[in-house]
């Protein structure tokens, strides 16, 4: 979440002529994440989060966001769901973005993360793949393998200026993952951007998911190791294998990973770092001044590829032999 485009008051009194959600209370910019602009409404009749989907989103995308979190609710996923306005239609228009309201979720994100934190979110992350399971629209990753290079051509001049040398890195990364990504791993709907601030906590208890605005299809494995290189990292960089455990089996208990998946977890986990390092790099170079929006470290993934580099097996990850069995 963050805020790139402005609302003004009449802008947002004429949106909400066309909602019954009541007399608007307060509308709060929300600062954290990158990709939309995020407010924080507050009514007579309670919380609510709208969201404007801004330049880099496809708005024939929309639809299957707002289905999808329509669906997992009905699978019994705990995680926003779009409001309707009085004409039956949940997407809107308000300062020149389409936009949607949605329901708030309370708790909070946890900024260290324990190792039941982990846990839950194998779990969790596993009920999302199962809930997912039967949803009739496709959407396919933009940001996985052919997506990575058009990517990184929009801060390939820039990005020595991060860290020199690192243009050639990534340009070796990419080349070795073009010759070397995973075919035909189990794929389904997955969330692709299970970060902390996206799951929510009440009393150390997983209470929601949010922002499924990366939500697409892809290897179910691939989001595993999105959320390995999310959660399972230190402060100081170095992977804690008894969270990575936690993680791993806890979402092998509602769904057991194939053996190619886990095979091809060591791989997939250097894809998820070399993605969020190219998209960090284009948002490090080129968030345009005045943004609200807190710019994230581009370099934190560039350790982590770096550590996944060296990984040769699954139990690398915290993963015993009496996990492999079946």
């Amino acid at each position: 979440m963050a805020v790139y485009t402005d609302v003004s008051d009449e802008e947002l009194a004429d949106f909400l002529k066309d909602y019954d959600i009541g007399t608007l209370v307060s509308c709060k910019g929300i600062a954290e994440g990158v990709e939309n602009s995020n407010f924080l409404l507050r009514t007579a009749k309670g919380t609510f989060i709208l969201t404007l989907y801004e330049k880099r989103v496809n708005e024939a995308d929309l639809p299957f966001f707002l289905g999808l979190m329509q669906h997992l609710a009905g699978g019994g996923i705990n995680c926003p769901q779009p409001v309707k306005a009085r004409n039956g239609e949940a997407l809107g228009r308000i300062a020149g973005r389409p936009a949607t309201i949605v329901t708030f979720l309370d708790g909070m994100w946890v900024k260290r993360p324990a190792v039941s934190h982990c846990a839950q979110v194998g779990t969790a992350l596993a009920a999302l793949h199962k809930a997912g399971e039967g949803f009739a629209i496709t959407r396919a990753n933009a940001l996985s393998l052919a997506g990575w290079p058009p990517l990184f051509a929009g801060s390939r001049d820039r990005a020595d200026e991060v860290l020199p040398g690192l243009s050639e890195d990534i340009e070796a990364e990419l080349a070795f993952l073009a010759a070397n990504w995973p075919m035909d791993l189990p794929s389904g709907v997955i969330h692709a951007d299970l970060f902390p601030d996206n799951v929510f906590f009440l009393n150390n208890k997983l209470s929601g998911l949010i922002d499924f605005y990366f939500a697409c299809n892809d290897f179910l494995a691939y989001d595993l190791a999105i959320c390995l290189n999310a959660w399972c990292f230190e402060i100081d960089g170095a992977y804690n294998m008894t969270k990575g455990r936690a993680m791993l089996t806890s979402y092998m208990r509602e769904r057991q990973l194939t053996d190619a998946e886990l095979a091809a977890l060591p791989i997939l986990a250097r894809g998820s770092a070399l993605r969020f390092l190219l998209t960090r790099l284009y948002d490090w170079l080129m968030t345009p001044p005045g943004a609200l929006v807190r710019k994230k470290d581009p370099l934190e993934y560039h350790r982590k590829m770096r550590f996944h580099r060296a990984i040769s097996s699954v139990a690398a990850y915290g993963l015993d032999a009496e996990d492999f069995g079946r």
